[in-house]
């Protein structure tokens, strides 16, 4: 139709550019108008549609993203930070909306993509669950009801792939436990231990990693104190989930202004 909402995918070859393929082909009011993949890639001109299993739609994976996002109205990129930020760039000169999931940005990185939100949408999360979203949104919750006494430590397990460590999402929990407790997050975490560690600090946020096999995500919340432990969880397992929210969050760019967002504006949680 004339008024769906042209999506871009950049990574389109890949497992999340698939998924997110499907996920807005499926759902009303989208179509997929591009795709790309890195120069030199072997799906390249190979349609994205077949690429997903879905048989033909009629649009060839490219290599040009600047000529794909000029063409769309939103672009979704699950790639590296590298690429990312160079989509962020195109995106902000195309006017066209930007929803990245991508994780393992560092800091420059991340204020290369707020360059961005001057010009067009961007909705930014480190997972675009709508369940991890809630979760956040109750570890800072709880993080601000208990009080120091309980200790914080945020556990993720990934498929064996995984690049980055701790996930996205687990650091995302923490800087949402942390911020239920006023403090920032730098000043409080703790993602290595090795060795004689020494007692564990009161208030410290800890980050235990696993990695292996092909989990999709799961993600544990623990507050512990003498007798009791609460924990909070999610576990995701099909990468569709980050999909759903992904185009969910595309259709919500649709007349935003621009801005940095995150899920918790998509799904209302935030103004």
């Amino acid at each position: 139709m004339a008024d769906d909402l042209k999506i871009g995918i950049v990574g389109g070859a890949g497992r999340m550019g698939q998924m997110n393929v499907i996920q807005a082909t499926a759902t009303e009011g989208c179509v997929i108008a591009g795709a790309t993949e890195s120069p030199g890639h072997a799906a390249l001109g190979e349609d994205v549609g077949s690429l997903a299993g879905l048989g033909p739609l009629g649009v060839e994976l490219g290599d040009d993203p600047a000529a794909m996002i000029a063409g769309v109205d939103v672009v979704v990129d699950f790639t590296v930070p590298q690429a990312t930020v160079e989509t962020a760039r195109l995106a902000a000169q195309a006017g066209a909306a930007l929803v990245a999931g991508t994780t393992g940005l560092d800091p420059e990185q991340e204020a290369e993509i707020e360059k961005a939100t001057r010009h067009v949408a961007v909705v930014r999360a480190a997972n675009m669950s709508v369940g991890v979203t809630v979760l956040a949104a109750l570890t800072e919750q709880v993080a601000g009801m208990l009080g120091p006494d309980y200790d914080i430590e945020v556990l993720e397990m990934h498929h064996r792939h995984k690049i980055d460590a701790p996930s996205g999402t687990a650091l995302a929990l923490g800087t949402a436990a942390a911020a239920g407790r006023k403090v920032a997050l730098d000043d409080v975490k703790q993602a290595v231990r090795d060795g004689h560690t020494g007692a564990r600090p009161s208030g410290e946020i800890g980050f235990a990693t696993l990695r292996g096999g092909d989990v999709a995500g799961e993600h544990s919340v623990i507050f512990a104190t003498d007798g009791e432990r609460l924990v909070l969880q999610h576990k995701a397992s099909s990468r569709r989930v980050f999909a759903v929210g992904a185009v969910r969050a595309a259709l919500w760019t649709r007349d935003r202004p621009a801005g940095l967002y995150n899920m918790r504006h998509v799904l209302g949680f935030e103004n």
